[in-house]
């Protein structure tokens, strides 16, 4: 059975850093395409950045310079690197695994999902 964990949330001042970890299990093979979205209160969920089975990434412009998105093929592992963080940040975060090769921050394009880990951001 295929599942996506992610750890590493949690509250930070406006300013700090958060590293969020997705553990991935179950696959055969390791995900093509692996992104990060993120859902606050009453709002859409948002992709925040995706990287591609080449490595090759994607962010929204509102992370971009803050945030980085990486994964460690080998231990199926995807990271997010949360620099400088803002108080607009603040968000449910969702790991998510896609079985195309390039994916857009669409979550329509993206078939396994996390449960989610929570990020507060303090000004």
């Amino acid at each position: 059975q295929v599942q996506l964990e992610e750890s590493g949330g949690g509250s930070a001042q406006a300013g700090g850093s958060l590293r969020l970890s997705c553990a991935a299990s179950g696959y055969t093979r390791s995900p093509r395409c692996m992104g990060w979205f993120r859902q606050a209160p009453g709002k859409e969920r948002e992709g925040v950045a995706v990287i591609d089975s080449d490595g090759s990434t994607s962010y929204r412009d509102s992370v971009k310079g803050r945030f980085t998105i990486s994964r460690d093929i080998a231990k199926n592992t995807l990271f997010l690197q949360m620099n400088s963080l803002k108080p607009e940040d603040t968000a449910m975060y969702y790991c998510a695994a896609s079985s195309f090769k390039t994916a857009p921050l669409k979550a329509s394009f993206f078939g396994h999902w996390g449960q989610g880990t929570q990020v507060t951001v303090s000004s």
